[in-house]
């Protein structure tokens, strides 16, 4: 089995629900199985060091899983039409993988949670996707041969898989914003196991 790893942020549930969507569309691919995996907040003043494990949910990310996967899924909330800082700050850190060459030609794809329709879920998509680039990543997104990316009136965008919670924060996903994640995570693990042949 290859190991896709589907690495997020979340703060209200809703990045987390597309996350293990993402999950079960990389299971239907054979031979390929997901790697949950989270960020830990950041703060501008250290008061008490992270935990070694959150308390529930994926374990936080290793920078060995990053060498270990053969693709990877990156989610974050949307911060006024950018990725969160948690997932900034890891990606600032990556500097010794990129010199490396630790992600070159594996897929990678992006997925996002927003309280508004409009409140930046291409934006935050693009920019998740543009260190990817940087790390010779295969971008991938999702294709309008997806049916429900032709009638959603919530989430879900060819740049990658998304939710709508929101100004109350609603962390379930609506039957085509599931559907399309699951989708983003079946793509990701079928061009991994392509370029792995």
């Amino acid at each position: 089995m290859s190991d896709i790893l589907v690495l997020y942020y979340s703060r209200g549930g809703s990045v987390a629900r597309l996350a293990r969507q993402i999950a079960r569309g990389i299971e239907e691919v054979d031979g390929m199985q997901a790697r949950l995996r989270t960020l830990p907040p950041v703060a501008p003043v250290t008061q008490v060091a992270a935990p070694p494990e959150p308390e529930e949910g994926a374990p936080y990310v290793d920078k060995r899983d990053l060498a270990e996967c053969a693709g990877l899924l990156l989610g974050s909330p949307t911060r006024f039409g950018n990725m969160a800082a948690p997932v900034k700050h890891f990606l600032d850190t990556l500097g010794a993988e990129w010199a490396s060459g630790t992600l070159v030609g594996k897929p990678a794809a992006a997925f996002t949670s927003t309280a508004t329709m409009h409140g930046g879920q291409e934006s935050t998509l693009l920019t998740m996707l543009v260190p990817l680039l940087h790390h010779g990543c295969v971008i991938a997104g999702i294709p309008f041969t997806e049916a429900p990316l032709n009638t959603t009136r919530t989430g879900g965008t060819p740049y990658g898989a998304s939710h709508v919670a929101g100004v109350d924060d609603r962390p379930e996903l609506s039957d085509d914003e599931a559907q399309l994640a699951r989708a983003l995570g079946r793509r990701v693990a079928q061009l991994a196991r392509k370029l792995q042949a």
